[in-house]
């Protein structure tokens, strides 16, 4: 498909200006379509395909006609990437781009996550994918509308799915039905989500929380000694050390390495916002970072046995040992709470929130607690949590012990 910039300067108005059209050639055919601007022919330079310096508002024009090129040179890259044929048809015309199929256009979008090296949201978007799948098989982006939305919601309870979970896979829908909209795949007569109501899927979750005496009891576990990750005393490890480092969570724990630690401080990047994030090193917190330590570590080398810089070197590689592990961790954690007499099941996450809640017991300032959380999704409030120093987050984080 072959795309230029033409002047049809047999079709002049009164005012002396021509029209300028895109002309699409493909296997010896031509389509026009019409840029809707027009200009004295004289100021066209057909060679350059571009419109004279000289021109009144030239800039504009010319940036208004570069920009409709970059759009149709985007689709056919699109095209190409989901192996469908670029004619005139798919790439022109209306009927057929209502007949886009999403089970194509969510393998554009994990392909696009996967380059960037979002390995966890491009996982969401298999499992959804998979789903709408066994729900309707090659259904097109035309062909959905509020009874759809509603039949597949349907569907995903009746496998099983609680709300949080159905709302989670609608969401990932309502993503890809965007994406593909502004994108221009397709024409809808209306966005079936404006009336869907996604949000009255969404229910509070019971927090997760164990008490700080329930910490001293898992502490005080008679568990045998052991450095595998696939041990209880990991587990308890990853679990305390959680704690103690302010709720870090286990991809961020993961990744630290000993280059990391500075001055008695642990400083890290929170891999789900990007935040940078500091914590002391307690005394707890030393003694599991010691029991990992070896003679030959380097500051490259990670802390945790988690990961291998040698073995786990791609965002793939890190991302499948880190998911791997941590069904390790969360199955011993679980066990561990048995052995405890918990009443609720313990996983990394409760490290993180009993990390929270111990400290608001103790009256702690929630703004302190969520500054030293990472926690960004109220901009003004992280705003006011920035202004406040090292001294008072450590003071506060006394409270854990």
């Amino acid at each position: 498909m072959k795309i230029k910039v033409v002047c049809k300067k047999n079709n002049v108005s009164k005012n002396g200006t021509a029209p300028l059209y895109l002309r699409f050639t493909h296997n010896r055919e031509t389509r026009l379509v019409s840029l809707g601007i027009s200009l004295l022919p004289d100021y066209w330079n057909e060679d350059e395909q571009s419109i004279n310096a000289d021109y009144p508002n030239s800039r504009e024009l010319q940036f208004e006609i570069d920009t409709r090129l970059k759009e149709y040179d985007r689709k056919i890259k699109r095209l190409q990437l989901l192996d469908i044929e670029v004619n005139f048809d798919t790439l022109l015309g209306s009927r057929s781009v209502n007949q886009f199929s999403v089970s194509d256009y969510f393998d554009l979008q994990i392909i696009r996550l996967e380059d960037a090296d979002k390995y966890g949201s491009a996982s969401k978007y298999k499992v959804t994918k998979a789903l709408l799948n066994k729900f309707c098989p090659s259904v097109k982006f035309g062909e959905i509308d509020l009874t759809f939305l509603q039949d597949f919601a349907l569907f995903l309870h009746k496998r099983g799915n609680q709300n949080n979970s159905v709302a989670t896979k609608m969401s990932v829908l309502k993503a890809v039905y965007n994406n593909a909209l502004k994108e221009r795949l397709f024409i809808p007569s209306s966005n079936p989500f404006a009336d869907f109501k996604l949000g009255r899927y969404w229910k509070a979750t019971r927090k997760r929380a164990i008490m700080k005496q329930d910490v001293l009891k898992l502490q005080a576990l008679d568990i045998p000694d052991d450095k595998a990750v696939c041990s209880l005393s990991f587990a308890r490890d990853i679990f305390l050390f959680s704690y103690f480092v302010a709720g870090i969570n286990f991809k961020d724990i993961a990744t630290l390495r000993y280059r990391d630690i500075q001055n008695g401080r642990i400083y890290y990047r929170r891999h789900k916002t990007g935040k940078e994030m500091n914590s002391p090193i307690l005394p707890d917190s030393r003694q599991i970072i010691d029991k990992y330590a070896t003679d030959l570590q380097s500051n490259d080398d990670y802390i945790f046995p988690i990961l291998n810089r040698k073995v786990h070197i791609t965002e793939l590689q890190i991302y499948n040992r880190v998911h791997k592990v941590l069904g390790h961790v969360n199955r011993n954690l679980k066990k561990l709470g048995e052995m405890t007499g918990l009443k609720i099941t313990l996983t990394t996450y409760v490290a993180r929130h009993t990390y929270a809640t111990v400290l608001r017991r103790a009256g702690v300032s929630i703004d302190i607690i969520s500054e030293t959380l990472g926690h960004s999704d109220t901009a003004t409030t992280q705003i006011y949590l920035d202004s406040f120093e090292n001294s008072q987050i450590d003071k506060a984080m006394e409270n854990l012990k």
